[in-house]
């Protein structure tokens, strides 16, 4: 196991933390396809599943398919 030879400041704790926080990449925004409204990627905004606009793919188990 790794062991500090010497005790490391608050500051450059802190400064390790803050800096590793800003590397990642900000979160995108897009648009829904149904309601035009903004929401995050790879989502549909709540709006389109409650009118009925997005019906989720339902899954098929691998028996099924197998068998047909």
């Amino acid at each position: 196991m790794a062991v500090p030879k010497k005790k490391s400041s608050r500051s450059r704790r802190n400064m390790r933390r803050y800096s590793a926080a800003y590397k990642l990449d900000p979160i995108s925004e897009s648009t829904c396809e149904f309601t035009h409204t903004p929401v995050r990627s790879h989502t549909v905004s709540i709006k389109a599943i409650k009118n009925g606009l997005f019906e989720a793919k339902k899954k098929t188990s691998k028996s099924a398919s197998a068998q047909a």
